[in-house]
């Protein structure tokens, strides 16, 4: 793998943003930039070798720092998803988070790691982003210590290993936020391309998308991704989860033990033959279609309807913190918060 550098731009305080391109001996290129740890281009060969860019993006820095709520590509922080009125309580002391999304807390706030410029160097061969987040950031207790290494396989599998460390009890929930489109960032919506997920359950949630606690199961509803789907095939059904979120907007339990590398979701499009397999050692994977596009203006013109991308984030779920049957994103001080999901592309036969 080839790892070159290049300025792309400043922010709108002055500060220098890098792109780093990552290209294997496939020519698949990732272009990731060091604000907000975004992947600005994902470039694979579809089924005739020619190079297809397949995430939704912006042209220049300023389209990624006035978008707000897209986060196109970006990597997430503190913590991913929503937290029931910005509030929780954590060793017996009651903390108050910014309300960012319709009374809630999404993705790490008003100044997430979306919009931060994080540090960047190049070790075996791999790329390292890392930032400091400091105790009281954007209401968080703790001093987090973040850094998340990217690497580019020769057989096209693209891998985040997320770490993080703290001086005081906090949460930790990271992921990667990037809009994928199998066609082409610019080639109309998803709804005919087919996913498939590795899971029997989600996250039932209210009408502010925050779970109640309680699980469904996906059997016999138009959740169920357990065998390959068409994302369009059922999104419009008269089912109130659809209904609530205008679409997919949902948390997916991944099956197998949380910590080990295994299948998540996977998927493929007919027209350009782009398939994918997602792994990851976290407990759940939010499937998102891209619900809220409305004819933003994205790269090289391109016009982003609605449904014009999928996310797939992997995560601990979402408002983990106040319902005790979830798996928790605590991290006390000593411990580790390591974390793979990769995302392998290749062609169908």
């Amino acid at each position: 793998m080839d790892i070159k550098k290049r300025f792309y731009g400043k922010t709108v305080e002055g500060k220098d943003v890098d792109l780093f391109t990552l290209t294997n001996a496939r020519g698949m290129q990732v272009g990731i930039l060091t604000y907000g740890g975004i992947i600005t281009f994902l470039k694979v060969p579809d089924k005739d070798g020619k190079l297809v860019d397949i995430v939704l993006g912006f042209d220049d820095l300023s389209g990624y720092e006035s978008s707000s709520g897209t986060y196109f590509g970006a990597l997430i922080g503190r913590h991913a998803n929503r937290i029931c009125k910005g509030q929780f309580t954590l060793g017996g002391s009651e903390y108050t988070l910014p309300c960012n999304s319709n009374g809630h807390h999404l993705h790490g706030g008003n100044i997430g790691f979306d919009k931060r410029v994080w540090d960047a160097c190049i070790r075996d061969n791999q790329l390292v982003l890392s930032l400091v987040s400091c105790n009281g950031e954007e209401g968080y207790p703790g001093t987090l210590k973040v850094s998340v290494t990217h690497s580019l396989s020769e057989d096209g599998e693209l891998i985040w290993e997320y770490y993080a460390e703290t001086d005081k009890e906090t949460i930790c929930n990271l992921t990667n936020h990037s809009y994928f489109n199998l066609s082409g960032h610019d080639s109309g919506t998803v709804l005919d391309q087919v996913l498939q997920i590795e899971s029997d359950s989600f996250t039932e949630s209210d009408s502010g998308l925050i779970p109640t606690g309680n699980m469904l199961k996906v059997e016999g509803t138009p959740m169920d991704f357990r065998t390959p789907h068409a994302i369009g095939e059922r999104i419009g059904h008269d089912y109130q989860p659809l209904k609530l979120a205008g679409g997919y907007d949902h948390n997916y339990a991944i099956r197998g033990n949380t910590g080990s590398l295994r299948d998540a979701a996977s998927g493929y499009d007919n027209k350009s033959g782009i398939s994918f397999k997602l792994k990851t050692t976290l407990p759940g994977v939010q499937l998102y279609t891209g619900n809220f596009l409305e004819g933003m203006k994205g790269k090289n013109g391109a016009r982003y309807m609605l449904n014009s991308g999928f996310c797939l984030e992997t995560q601990y779920f979402p408002d983990a913190v106040n319902h005790t049957n979830f798996e928790q994103p605590t991290l006390k001080p000593g411990d580790k918060y390591h974390h793979i999901t990769s995302i392998k592309f290749d062609t169908i036969k």
